[in-house]
């Protein structure tokens, strides 16, 4: 527990604030995908076939877009950023090994989703150490406690 808390110390310690524009931007970025996912759901249910998980295809689904939903949003306002963060973070590694492995990582039919997977998954990471920062939902309720 020492470890996280020195790491959290750390990271607001050296926590530059344009970076907080990146987690903004991340975050529409995310909510963006989950309203692609919303508006069409056959796109994502053919990525998900490709994956032999039984019937779990349309929890999966579900899944996938309400976390995208909920989570870019928690993200971009900076309210509970590390915990959504953990929801993303499994969507994430199986968008950059499990579907684009079936897709092949950098074909000209992937039109960038590898990148992309690879980007967003790799901010996800950077933010999950340096948390939300200054310009913040966390960040205003903890410097306003009677709020």
């Amino acid at each position: 527990m020492a470890l996280i808390h020195n790491i959290e110390h750390w990271a607001d310690t050296h926590h530059p604030r344009w970076i907080d524009f990146v987690r903004v931007a991340l975050g529409l970025f995310i909510l963006y995908k989950g309203i692609l996912f919303i508006s069409n759901t056959e796109a994502l249910m053919g990525l998900i076939s490709g994956m032999d998980i039984g019937f779990f295809h349309m929890a999966l689904a579900h899944y996938v877009a309400f976390a995208h939903l909920v989570g870019g949003i928690l993200i971009a306002l900076g309210l509970l950023t590390r915990m959504a963060i953990i929801v993303q973070l499994p969507i994430l590694f199986g968008a950059v090994f499990f579907v684009n492995i079936n897709q092949g990582f950098l074909s000209v039919s992937n039109n960038l989703e590898f990148e992309m997977s690879l980007a967003v998954f790799v901010l996800l990471i950077i933010f999950l150490v340096f948390g939300s920062g200054k310009f913040s939902l966390d960040h205003y309720m903890k410097t306003h406690p009677n709020w």
